[in-house]
């Protein structure tokens, strides 16, 4: 039997899920130098990594599209390289959009969480549009989260063939190993990820930074690309040349939706920091002196990173990068765990296990069901492209679009929540747009190249996620009619036309919200005509708290009827806990709940709800199938809850979709 998507025997106290408990009332975050380090370590790795294999493949000769290596096009490469990291990372992500968060949490579903409180304000078709194009870019960024481990990986082992050409083969066996370990500790949770893999970005940003001075040092003359002259003399004096280096220098970026979707993790003022004193100017001197090392050798091309660094240092830089572009998974992995957390939350994908991993972040969580399948789909990736040099092909399609409605929504956002001048909107935002579009273009000419693959993805995630949506709203509806109000139910349990036989003993009926009836409880007075002498309708509220005290664990309501042993009680959890219904039974007061529940002998039922294939027009058939199949992924309601499994028992109920 399936599980519905209506079957949550608990709800969620708020939306977002919370606000991180480290914040001040005021919304000020203390600085720690440990965050920050550790931020290094989570957040950072993606868009760090990117000096491995920018370059190489803007000067690639095998693209499709090749940008010949020439003193002017190096200025022009190097100078778009490091104003698209000041105008789509510094200013849009680090500077307005990291601005924008639900309650803590970051990515593009804080976004549309915002965009749908907002609709009840503004224009639903419009707010309804763009939470759309917002599912949609969530949707890409899964596509990213399997390219991007794929391809970090890749060129950093395959650093292996400069320093020694015979271990070509074994570079996709190496990462394939690589990526199965990077996938297994996961569940350490990422402050343990972050206190392990930060001291290595931390020395990774200070050697790069340090073999860019080294090239720097070399041919000076390359710092004149920090000039916006040159970048925009490269666009509109070479417009062919360049419109298609776009391609690969988008490359430079990638990580920026990362570091916002990660936001929940550690929070913003860590990122910012993190981002601005160390990573950006680490990552622009090697940029630069890489730029530096083709100005002075044309022929470093084929690998200018790796052999930017002296001799004896290109072994340890090959493991160095190795263990960076394992963390520069991290990033999105971390970010694939907030964005799906938060897509549950909001009804766009089924009830998932959540562990949370921290005490003092509430972000800070782990999904197993989106690990294991990121690792099978990555490893795959690895598998059949066998090259980063064929991935980059594919690379950069997901991430163009994703920050192009990241900074639409952003707009819409700014206006509608902050009173934004529409002047400044229209100019400021239309600029970022414009960036952003430009590379989006860019890309689109890659789809037969690669750059359908992560579109693939993409489009199979946004069909599943609206599809679940637009089930799960069908469900729940047919379920509420299903079980009525619980008041008028309990109002009819004490119609003495129709008396029901009471039995002795407890029974405890998990429920779904306060306002219904539930469906076990129903269906067993309906057709056996029997009800326990005691009968708790519980529900139970994980609220935005690590942990919530005994004294306050529990709300009792009598229903508006004293003495008929039927009685609502509502248990609240903290996300760090792990829910026993029989210890928060025990903590109750026989006085509030018409007298003891006998715990230890207490009978559980759970509703569960089994969807069938209707004839309604609800849905495209295919879309039927694929919802029912996408509700056997619902995580366990008895075995969550911890309920005694002799003593648990599960009533169904057949809804058609």
């Amino acid at each position: 039997m399936g599980a519905g998507p209506a079957d949550e025997e608990h709800t969620v106290a708020t939306e977002s899920g919370g606000s991180p408990l480290v914040r001040a009332v005021d919304g000020r975050e203390t600085f720690r130098l440990a965050v920050v380090v550790g931020a290094l370590g989570v957040v950072f790795g993606d868009i760090g990594t990117s000096p491995i294999y920018t370059i190489q493949t803007v000067f690639n000769p095998k693209d499709p599209h090749p940008v010949p290596i020439s003193t002017n096009n190096v200025y022009g490469v190097v100078s778009l390289i490091f104003w698209s990291l000041m105008i789509i990372v510094t200013v849009t992500y680090v500077l307005l959009v990291m601005r924008v968060d639900n309650h803590g949490e970051g990515g593009i579903m804080a976004l549309i969480t915002l965009l749908r409180r907002l609709g009840g304000v503004r224009g639903r078709r419009v707010t309804a549009v763009l939470a759309g194009l917002g599912v949609f870019g969530a949707a890409l960024f899964f596509g990213d989260s399997v390219i991007t481990p794929a391809i970090s990986v890749l060129s950093a082992v395959e650093g292996l063939k400069v320093v020694q050409p015979g271990l070509e083969e074994l570079i996709v066996p190496i990462t394939a190993v690589i990526i199965v370990g990077l996938f297994s500790v996961q569940r350490r949770g990422t402050a343990a990820v972050g206190r392990l893999f930060g001291p290595v970005m931390f020395v990774w940003f200070v050697s790069i930074g340090a073999c860019g001075v080294a090239g720097i040092v070399g041919h000076p003359e390359i710092l004149r690309a920090l000039s916006p002259t040159y970048a925009l003399n490269f666009m509109f004096g070479h417009f062919g040349i360049a419109f298609f280096a776009l391609t690969a220098v988008v490359l430079a970026v990638t990580g920026a939706e990362a570091m916002y979707a990660d936001m929940g993790h550690f929070g913003r003022p860590a990122i910012t920091r993190g981002w601005l004193l160390l990573v950006l100017p680490a990552c622009v001197l090697s940029y630069l002196g890489q730029g530096a090392l083709l100005l002075g050798d044309q022929g470093a091309v084929g690998s200018p990173f790796f052999l930017l660094a002296p001799g004896w240092a290109r072994l340890p830089m090959v493991l160095l990068a190795t263990a960076a572009t394992v963390i520069a998974s991290q990033a999105v992995i971390t970010g694939a765990y907030s964005v799906a957390s938060q897509a549950a939350r909001l009804g766009y994908l089924p009830r998932l296990r959540v562990v949370h991993t921290s005490e003092s972040r509430i972000g800070q969580i782990y999904v197993p069901w989106i690990n294991w399948v990121l690792m099978v789909s990555v490893l795959t990736l690895v598998f059949a492209f066998r090259s980063s040099a064929a991935l980059a092909y594919a690379f950069g399609m997901a991430v163009t679009a994703t920050i192009t409605i990241t900074t639409l929504l952003f707009c819409y956002v700014a206006r509608t929540k902050w009173g934004t001048p529409l002047w400044l909107v229209v100019i400021g935002g239309g600029c970022l747009l414009v960036v952003d579009l430009l590379f989006l273009a860019a890309n689109l000419t890659k789809l037969v190249h690669g750059a359908w693959l992560p579109l693939l993805i993409g489009l199979t995630a946004f069909t599943v996620m609206t599809t679940w949506q637009r089930g799960r709203a069908i469900v729940t509806r047919a379920r509420e009619r299903a079980e009525g109000s619980l008041r008028e139910f309990v109002d009819q349990l004490h119609d003495c036309r129709r008396p029901l036989a009471r039995v002795p003993g407890t029974a405890v009926f998990l429920n779904r919200g306060k306002q219904t009836a539930p469906l076990a409880m129903r269906a067993n007075v309906e057709h056996n005509r029997v009800l326990h002498e005691h009968v708790v309708i519980l529900s139970i509220d994980t609220l935005p708290v690590p942990r919530v005290p005994d004294t306050e664990r529990t709300e009792v309501d009598a229903l508006g009827y004293v003495e008929d042993g039927i009685v609502l009680v509502t248990v609240y959890f903290g996300y760090m806990e792990t829910p026993n219904i029989s210890d928060a039974l025990r903590l109750l007061d026989p006085a509030d709940t018409e007298g003891p529940i006998a715990i230890e002998d207490a009978s559980y039922f759970l509703s569960k709800i089994e969807l069938t294939m209707g004839t309604a027009p609800t849905m495209a058939q295919w879309r039927k199938r694929l919802f029912i199949a996408t509700s056997y992924i619902t995580g366990d309601a008895a075995e969550y809850f911890r309920l005694p499994g002799e003593r648990t028992v599960i009533m169904g109920s057949r809804i058609d979709v």
